[in-house]
Formats: C-alpha cells, structure tokens, sequence
C-alpha cells in the first residue's frame, strides 16, 4: 500500500487515492455523449494513463491486490445501488395513486 505514481510529483500518495483522484478528473462524461460505451471509456482512461499504472504494477504486492479486489467489491456494490435506484425510478412513474376518499356520487 506504500506504492505510489509519481505522475503528479507526489512521492507520499498511495496508488488508490492517485486512481481516485485521476478518475474523478477525467471527463468520461465527454466520452460517453460521444457515443463511445463504458468499456472503451475505460479502456480510453488506461491507454491515457498507461505510464503511471505501469509503475504502479511494477511494486504491486499481496496487500494492493487487496485493495483491489475490495474496490471491486464496492465498485460492484455502487452499480447494484444505482442499479435499484433506477428501478424505483420507473416503478414510480408506473404507479398512479388513487384517492379511496373521494368517491364518485
């Protein structure tokens, strides 16, 4: 976990919060109304980063590969959340409420 990218010059910063940071920067949003899908967005991210992550797999030891595989657990987690979000969107609008009250005469 001591890894770091020196891409920015900052020799104290673990690779995760430089990925974080370098993600949170990137303008995926201009890729995706470009038509592209997510994966090539991805794969756009690594190729314009391709140098620094190759560093960071050259130290890369037991306790990143931790790191990842509990981002990917809470990467996947996110999707599902966003994933019910989104069907309880379409559920509302699919639902009509009816008043029992008001009766018709």
């Amino acid at each position: 976990m001591k890894k770091i990218i020196n891409k920015k010059r900052n020799k104290n910063e673990p690779w995760f919060k430089w990925l974080t940071r370098e993600l949170n920067s990137y303008d995926a949003f201009q890729d995706l109304e470009s038509g592209k899908n997510p994966q090539d967005v991805a794969e756009n991210f690594i190729s314009k980063n391709s140098i620094a992550i190759s560093e960071v797999f050259e130290n890369f030891d037991e306790e990143d590969k931790d790191i990842l595989s509990q981002f990917l657990k809470l990467t996947e987690c996110e999707m599902h959340v966003f994933r019910i979000l989104e069907k309880q969107i379409e559920l509302r609008k699919k639902i009509r409420f009816v008043d029992f009250k008001k009766r018709k005469k």
